[in-house]
């Protein structure tokens, strides 16, 4: 179950992508009920991603809101380019950084958290939480960033990049080192 978790992914595009893209627009013109539904398909990737970042739930929790709220507010200004997760993930991300700058602190996830995040999840146990913990923090945070994003937002490595300010051939090469890095971790290997 963990190796599905970690290396497959679930997209938002096409019909899931555009239904966004209509929230966004609704909420524009003062839609809250739009506001309740890109909060009801987006809440879990947004809270997924701002825990990879901040590594603690509460505080990630915060950051989610605090990304709706600001998305609300920022709806007017959104341009549709197809990436409306992309868009969210980049609200989180900044508001992520800018707690993290202002705390001057990173924080281990535990295996709780991790179960928090995905207690939806009948498929994932406790064990799963303990391994996918440990995994992570054998990558750095950029590594974790990359990963997160693909695995838990299902954003291309593309629109990672975009995201991230990065090269696209940098944000694959990150990838594919940090997936060594948790394949060797999990075969007991040394994280190189």
């Amino acid at each position: 179950m963990l190796s599905l978790l970690l290396f497959q992914t679930a997209p938002l595009s096409g019909s899931g992508a555009e239904e966004l893209d209509r929230c966004i627009a609704r909420m524009s013109q003062g839609d809250t009920d739009a506001l309740g539904r890109l909060y009801e398909l987006t809440h879990g990737a947004v809270f997924g991603y701002a825990l990879s970042l901040i590594r603690d739930a509460h505080e990630a929790e915060d950051i989610a809101q605090e990304t709706f709220v600001k998305a609300h507010l920022s709806a007017g200004a959104y341009r549709s380019e197809g990436k409306p997760t992309a868009w969210l993930m980049r609200i989180a991300r900044n508001l992520a950084l800018d707690r993290m700058r202002s705390a001057k602190r990173t924080v281990t996830m535990s295996p709780e958290d991790w179960m928090e995040q995905f207690a939806d999840r009948p498929d994932f146990s406790r064990s799963d939480a303990e391994t996918l913990a440990e995994l992570m923090e054998v990558l750095r945070d950029d590594e974790r960033e990359i990963v997160s994003l693909h695995a838990l937002t299902g954003l291309k490595h593309r629109e990672i990049a975009a995201l991230m300010n990065l090269a696209l051939p940098t944000v694959l090469s990150k990838y594919n080192r940090a997936l060594k890095k948790m394949r060797a971790s999990l075969e007991g290997g040394k994280n190189g």
